[in-house]
């Protein structure tokens, strides 16, 4: 078990990519949160099985069709806090 903070740049607000990120993360059975920061970027805390957790970041590289990804930072954090995967307001 891998927990991961994702915080994803670029154009990423707007254009579905919380609800993208919640569906891909029930897909991949990936728990976590996904929610919008204030200076316009995305942020993700993803934990589950280390390839599903890798598997789930390299989708948060192209996102869903309307994004455009500028960068894409991931750092450990600790495992354990969540049962599911839901988009925070």
């Amino acid at each position: 078990m891998v927990h991961k903070n994702i915080v994803i740049h670029g154009w990423v607000q707007g254009v579905g990519f919380r609800y993208a990120a919640r569906k891909m993360a029930g897909q991949h059975g990936v728990n976590g949160l996904v929610r919008n920061l204030p200076d316009g970027s995305v942020y993700i805390e993803a934990e589950g099985p280390e390839t599903r957790v890798e598997e789930f970041i390299a989708w948060c590289h192209t996102g869903p069709a309307r994004a455009q990804i500028s960068s894409v930072s991931v750092e450990d954090g600790p495992p354990g806090k969540f049962k599911d995967f839901t988009i925070a307001f």
